[in-house]
């Protein structure tokens, strides 16, 4: 029998019992919905999260001191950033670049006083693909220049300050040798992003200005945020600039620069993962007692098949060929059954505001929205249809050799 007519005969023979294949159809459409929201859920989130981290941090790669990570003190520079920045800029990973400093500072007024960590930076290097919370202005204004005397702070910050718009901050920080340094700002800004750690804990300060208070030369910073389209491809990227990087200086990929939110990510991904491989695993047990209960039923039938010259390998052939069709029109009907709620929650997201309450929810320092959206990476919607499919195929082996093993003696007499 050619492989054409065996195809079509395996397509008849699922439909010999339609309520049964329809079951089985629903279950791998099912676990297929299942296995595509909740990794597409897991890849938006921990993206934005991890784009969110970047924006808020060093980047999705960072170029600082080799020492900075273990002692992030203002004496540990990076020196040439103009000449890193343009190598950084000559990959074609890397979508923009921009140098700052970064450390902790007191800041005091006449009756309070708070330590707080800084970002210095360059208004005209930043913009909000670049800087998260440039989003988050409340009131005032940002940095008009790199030379301004403002400053700008988390809205808790300023309200545990007690200040206001216009008011005048002292800013006390050690310099790179040790000594204590103050300067004078006055409030441009206010921000508030709904992430506790940030509006309580942070402020932008200028950079050239910072710069001087600090005895640093104009192309010296503590590092050099380096940004990317594809955040998985951070790894690649920071090995490629770190090749072209002076001894002392590193160039760090986000999960290396911000190991909590790593050791974060790692845990619920793989938490996630076990759940895909369970969900797997009971609708492969349902695909393989469907076919073999087929199978047993059909026993007679494969007797006669092969006493009127079918050959057990014809036989087994025959069963896998089943198995295949299961799995596509299950691929099929899956698609079918997942595209209209992925759409709508690529588009809307579910509003967990009222579990989680109002702005953003601070996660390993980061904050993240409330409002849940899915979207997929490519690579991941083809590895589950795959292995679905494969799935299928598998849970139709032992089936298929069963059938390959029957006696025409015995089943022919079979009622």
């Amino acid at each position: 029998m050619g492989l054409p007519q065996m195809i079509r005969i395996a397509w008849r023979n699922l439909w010999r019992n339609g309520r049964r294949t329809m079951l089985t159809l629903f279950s791998i459409a099912f676990g297929l919905f299942l296995a595509v929201l909740l990794t597409a859920m897991q890849d938006r989130n921990w993206a934005d999260m991890i784009d969110l981290a970047a924006r808020l941090g060093g980047g999705h790669v960072t170029v600082q001191h080799a020492g900075f990570r273990e002692a992030p003190t203002l004496d540990k520079t990076v020196r040439d950033v103009a000449d890193i920045a343009a190598r950084a800029l000559a990959d074609p990973e890397v979508r923009h670049v921009a140098v700052r400093v970064v450390g902790q500072v007191l800041l005091s007024t006449a009756s309070n006083s708070r330590g707080a960590a800084f970002v210095a930076v360059d208004p005209a290097q930043e913009s909000a693909s670049t800087l998260s919370i440039l989003d988050a202005l409340v009131e005032g204004e940002m940095l008009p220049s790199a030379e301004d005397g403002g400053i700008v702070l988390g809205a808790r910050l300023a309200e545990n300050l007690g200040v206001t718009l216009g008011k005048k901050v002292v800013y006390n920080m050690t310099d790179r040798h040790g000594e204590i340094i103050a300067g004078l700002a006055r409030v441009t800004g206010i921000v508030r992003t709904g992430s506790p750690s940030v509006d309580n804990g942070l402020s932008l300060l200028p950079l050239n200005t910072l710069r001087e208070a600090l005895g640093y030369e104009p192309t010296e910073a503590t590092q050099v945020a380096v940004f990317i389209d594809d955040q998985r491809r951070s790894d690649e990227v920071a090995a490629r600039l770190g090749l072209t990087l002076d001894d002392g200086e590193v160039a760090l990929p986000w999960h290396a620069s911000q190991p909590e939110l790593a050791a974060f990510i790692a845990m619920k991904v793989g938490g996630a993962n076990f759940m895909k491989i369970l969900i797997a695993i009971l609708i492969a047990a349902g695909i393989f007692n469907t076919l073999f209960v087929s199978v047993t039923e059909r026993m007679r039938e494969f007797g006669i098949m092969l006493a009127i010259g079918y050959s057990p390998g014809d036989i087994r052939t025959l069963v896998m060929l089943e198995s295949a069709w299961l799995g596509l029109v299950g691929l099929v009907v899956g698609t079918l059954l997942t595209s209209g709620p992925y759409l709508y929650l690529n588009a809307h997201g579910i509003d967990m505001t009222a579990m989680m309450g109002e702005g953003s929810v601070d996660i390993a320092g980061i904050g993240i929205s409330t409002i849940m959206k899915v979207e997929i990476f490519p690579v991941n919607a083809v590895f589950i249809a795959v292995a679905a499919l494969l799935a299928t195929i598998a849970a139709g082996i032992y089936p298929a050799w069963k059938a390959g093993r029957v006696a025409p003696a015995e089943t022919i007499r079979l009622v």
